[in-house]
């Protein structure tokens, strides 16, 4: 599998009253590794970026075990299950060393924002996505 791997700081405001990372907070997680991995794909143009955007239509969590606030990194991977028309499903874990944390899916739709509509994935897209599709 090709993974994209991001190495995620913990912020101490991440932590619960409970002394772990706030369950909501590992959504944020997903979104910040996958923002990174779509970085070299979306365009630099404000107005381009926001024709060719993607929204999250269901996130699925697993939890796994307690993540604690440390200095060190946790990995985020991501990777592509399925991508066909404007449908994209994409995989994560968030893990270190010791163990994995969570796994996760997001199903997302490729989005035009400038006409509120679902779109097509470009060829340019699917070419990128491919690097980090499951085999």
């Amino acid at each position: 599998m090709n993974n994209y791997t991001y190495e995620l700081a913990l912020r101490w405001a991440d932590s619960d009253s409970y002394g772990h990372v706030n369950n909501a907070t590992f959504l944020t997680y997903l979104e910040e590794a996958r923002t990174r991995m779509f970085q070299d794909m979306l365009p630099t143009d404000e107005t381009e970026r926001r024709r060719h955007a993607f929204v999250v239509k269901q996130a699925l969590v697993d939890y796994q075990a307690p993540l604690v606030y440390r200095e060190e990194p946790v990995s985020v991977d991501v990777w592509v299950v399925g991508c066909r028309g404007a449908r994209l499903d994409l995989g994560y874990t968030i893990r270190d060393a010791e163990g994995t944390y969570a796994s996760a899916t997001t199903k997302m739709a490729a989005f035009d924002l400038e006409t509120n509509s679902l779109r097509r994935m470009t060829d340019a897209e699917l070419a990128f996505l491919s690097r980090y599709t499951a085999s």
